[in-house]
Parts: C-alpha cells; sequence; structure tokens
C-alpha cells in the first residue's frame, strides 16, 4: 500500500505544477499545504485521515486568506510608452482653444513622448497663441496650465 506521506506529496507537487502552468498565485498555496501535510504524515504516521482533510483544508485557505490579506499591487495605473514624469513642466504654445468643456490641442517645438502636438485639456479657456505648460498626463491628454 501506497503511504499518505507520498499521495500528499505527489498532489502538493501536482498543484505546484499547475500552477507555473496557470501562474495565478491561487493553486500555489494548495498545494503548499499539501506538501506541509506530506511532511506532518510524515512526521505522525497514524495521524486519522480525517484530520488529514481538516490540517489541508486550513492550511490551504488560511494561507490563501493570508496572502490576499497582505499581498498588495504597487500600482493600478499602467504607464506603458509612457515617460515617467519627464513631460511635466514642458512648455508649449496652445494651436486650438482649451477650456474647461472643450479639448483643445498643444504644440511642441521639440517632440514631447514621440509627438509634437497633444490633445490639452485646462480647467480655464486658453485662446491659441497663448503658452501653457504641462502639468500631468492623463492617459492620452496632457493637463495643462497658462504659463
Amino acid at each position: 500500500m501506497i503511504e499518505t506521506m507520498w499521495i500528499w506529496g505527489t498532489i502538493g507537487l501536482i498543484l505546484l505544477a499547475v500552477e507555473m502552468v496557470t501562474t495565478t498565485f491561487y493553486v500555489m498555496w494548495f498545494g503548499v499545504a499539501a506538501i506541509i501535510l506530506a511532511v506532518l504524515t510524515w512526521l505522525m504516521p497514524d495521524m486519522n485521515i480525517a484530520i488529514q482533510l481538516f490540517l489541508f483544508s486550513i492550511l490551504s485557505i488560511g494561507s490563501l486568506f493570508i496572502w490576499r490579506t497582505y499581498y498588495k499591487k504597487t500600482s493600478t495605473d499602467s504607464r506603458v510608452g509612457q515617460a515617467q514624469g519627464e513631460e511635466i513642466g514642458r512648455v508649449g504654445v496652445i494651436i486650438e482653444a482649451v477650456s474647461s468643456t472643450q479639448n483643445g490641442r498643444i504644440q511642441f517645438t521639440q517632440g514631447l513622448m514621440g509627438s509634437r502636438e497633444w490633445v490639452a485639456v485646462c480647467n480655464k479657456t486658453l485662446e491659441p497663441g497663448t503658452q501653457a505648460v504641462v502639468v500631468a498626463v492623463e492617459g492620452n491628454s496632457l493637463r495643462v496650465k497658462a504659463h
């Protein structure tokens, strides 16, 4: 007969292999719990199966809960393709009027993030020819204010 330790060890390795394929970090905790249970059944081979299943459920759900509680994403927004703040403070000229209700356009003498013209957003009205400074990047638009 196969020892219980080997059964839990095999289950743990299979679950960890599934985690490597899915890369979700959820299945991993069940695999770790099974490996821990394999060690516990090696240390205490006469452990009842009901206790083993109870410990497996407590270890796996408990570790998953602890991981979800303390795991924090570092950032929820994506800045792929954007500079990291280097565009803030750049001065350009408004070429299409911008107001709090209408987006306009701003032009730079040198390209900014790959383009010379950008959609401009502002809380106040800025007429064409007005110099404006970039205060933030909001998606594909630049938030500006009068210079």
